[in-house]
């Protein structure tokens, strides 16, 4: 998938290491010129070099404390925070370690596909290690608008998560940090749900399987679907169980064999093809393709239950086979 034509060239400003895995990056325009305004839960996509000298997009969320109505409308720079994933390949390395103040680097305007709802009630936000950065601009402008607004975030220890001074300025009593290394636990959701009122709307933001634990629980209480709002801040990565199976797209003929660790859409991005995509964690829905032959495991947040059920139509970015092969209609 190849970038709009509307890409930004921007300058890193600032780089700041926040803790030994997250690095934050101030970007800005040459000139100073006010950049695209954006609403909380906004990303940008950022051009990163890969390994090897290939290039990739990346979606970093936009982080804004301040509590001024306007303060996104028309920003002199972004900020973000890139969380290092040694295991990954290789985007977040080059933004730890490929860039340095005064580089020059291609981003793509503001997009939102978490965004803050408005009407009664209030907001609670989950965050879950580096899935904080969409929450902390979102807490700003709840504070900003001068509605309810409470965080929960989550994280293995206080050493390693980020913009903690920031949210207690932010939030005082409304912030409950939750420290694994402390706790001796990981977060109880269930404890947590408990506390929301009625009426509020719940955020998260977070690993793959904070989300899913979440999504069921919330699902089991009978929660409306339209009231939890999510997104999800890591990649997707292989299963245990995973297995190697064919894909074979209908319209050209062409057949490939999709390794254990690799996405059927990577996959028929390394041989050439050109399929349409946007987040690459199965939430946006974009890269649904029909299927006309195989059984479908399927890993995404789009798709209904009776969709999925239906078994003919997959998000090729994260969901797989279950058996040998998949006849796509591509």
């Amino acid at each position: 998938m190849t970038a709009p034509s509307a890409t930004l060239s921007l300058r890193v400003a600032e780089t700041r290491q926040l803790n030994p895995l997250i690095r934050l990056l101030r970007l800005r325009a040459d000139d100073g010129a006010a950049l695209p305004g954006f609403a909380a839960g906004a990303h940008i996509r950022v051009q990163v070099s890969l390994p090897g000298g290939a290039t990739d997009w990346r979606h970093y969320s936009l982080i804004n404390f301040a509590t001024t109505r306007n303060a996104t409308d028309a920003p002199t720079d972004y900020v973000i925070a890139v969380r290092r994933e040694d295991e990954g390949r290789g985007g977040s390395r080059f933004m730890h370690e490929g860039l340095k103040q005064g580089d020059a680097i291609a981003v793509e305007p503001p997009k939102n596909d978490f965004p803050l709802h408005t009407g009664p009630g209030g907001s609670v936000l989950m965050a879950g290690g580096i899935g904080v950065t969409p929450l902390a601009t979102m807490a700003a402008r709840r504070r900003a608008e001068g509605a309810p607004v409470r965080m929960h975030y989550a994280g293995r220890s206080r050493e390693l998560m980020a913009f903690l001074p920031e949210l207690q300025a932010l939030l005082g009593d409304d912030l409950r940090v939750h420290a694994d290394a402390e706790a001796g636990a990981p977060l109880d959701i269930d404890a947590l749900l408990d506390t929301v009122p009625a009426g509020d709307r719940l955020y998260v933001c977070g690993p793959k399987f904070m989300l899913d634990a979440v999504l069921a629980r919330t699902q089991a209480r009978g929660w409306a679907h339209d009231r939890v709002h999510f997104e999800l801040f890591t990649v997707p990565v292989a299963e245990a169980g995973d297995q190697p199976f064919e894909v074979v797209l209908a319209q050209s003929g062409q057949h490939f064999t999709v390794p254990a660790g690799q996405s059927i859409l990577d996959c028929l991005i390394e041989h050439g093809c050109d399929p349409m995509f946007d987040c690459k964690r199965g939430e946006c829905g974009v890269c649904a393709v029909p299927v006309i032959e195989g059984e479908i495991d399927h890993r995404d947040y789009v798709l209904t239950a009776r969709e999925k059920a239906q078994g003919n139509v997959m998000q090729i970015c994260i969901s797989r086979a279950k058996g040998a092969r998949l006849v796509l209609d591509l």
